[in-house]
């Protein structure tokens, strides 16, 4: 989770997280595997449902903590975001968050 990530660079000095802005990220992220996992029926159209949720929940932390994802942070969410959509079946050719990403 990218989370863990930010949390140690948070720890060593890096004053673009909180720790409220890192807890919504991990209950939005934790929502989201676990929303996947019960699919009944992981057909592209449920995952990618899936994808749009948590991408526009994130567009709302984002702006909601003063626009912590950055560049690096970006890619992070991106790479998990697509790791666990492929986990429940897709197979992505592109990136699946673009179309709905503000970050």
């Amino acid at each position: 989770m990218p989370t863990v990530l930010w949390r140690e660079r948070m720890e060593e000095g890096d004053d673009m997280f909180s720790e409220e802005a890192i807890v919504a990220s991990e209950k939005a992220l934790q929502k989201y595997v676990s929303s996947l996992k019960t699919l009944k029926t992981p057909t592209e159209k449920a995952i990618l449902k899936k994808v749009k949720e948590v991408v526009i929940e994130f567009n709302k932390l984002n702006e909601e903590f003063d626009y912590f994802i950055e560049t690096l942070e970006r890619e992070e969410l991106c790479e998990f975001i697509e790791e666990k959509a492929q986990e429940a079946g897709l197979e992505p050719d592109e990136d699946i968050t673009e179309e709905w990403r503000e970050w």
